[in-house]
């Protein structure tokens, strides 16, 4: 894929969500002010190396995947550099290592994907709901607001989508054994 549809392809998705990933992994971080920078930067990398831009189906959904795995790879880093290491803690590394390994990332960005196409059978307002509220933190007043709603009817949108990625989880993990 030419160098110009790549980043023809990031720089959309930076438009359109950047301030999103920026309260995301502002959220999740200890030092956001630190670190949030370096961190949309490697998510923003990470989207330049695919190959194939146009078979991500939600590119948001996949945007948010990439963002997680940075995070716990970050998070990861920082266990390493701040605690010392026992014997007890090497055999959860090591399985904390084989998560980064290529493959098995792959396969994870694969479930995520799945993951998302599923998410599309919701309803467009227990979509919302859930994107809204997990992905950019969005009070449940304020979705209620947004949507037209009430905060009990965007309460029961957001346990109707939660029981469905549970669902959906349950039997990526099923068809996984």
């Amino acid at each position: 894929m030419p160098s110009d549809t790549r980043y023809g392809f990031v720089k959309l998705i930076e438009q359109s969500y950047g301030q999103r990933l920026r309260r995301f992994l502002s959220a999740r971080l200890r030092n956001a002010a630190a670190d949030t920078p370096d961190l949309m930067q490697e998510v923003y990398l990470r989207l330049l190396r695919v190959d194939d831009h146009e078979a991500i189906r939600n590119p948001q959904a996949y945007l948010f995947t990439v963002a997680s795995h940075v995070l716990h790879q970050h998070t990861l880093r920082q266990s390493n550099t701040l605690e010392s290491v026992g014997l007890e803690d090497v055999e959860p590394r090591l399985q904390a290592d084989a998560r980064m390994d290529p493959a098995i990332e792959a396969e994870t960005e694969q479930a995520f994907e799945e993951l998302g196409r599923s998410l599309q059978t919701l309803s467009p307002k227990a979509y919302a709901t859930l994107i809204l509220s997990r992905c950019d933190g969005v009070p449940l007043k304020e979705i209620g607001e947004q949507l037209g709603v009430s905060r009990d009817q965007v309460k029961k949108y957001l346990a109707r989508a939660l029981l469905h990625v549970r669902k959906r989880l349950s039997e990526m993990s099923q068809d996984a054994t």
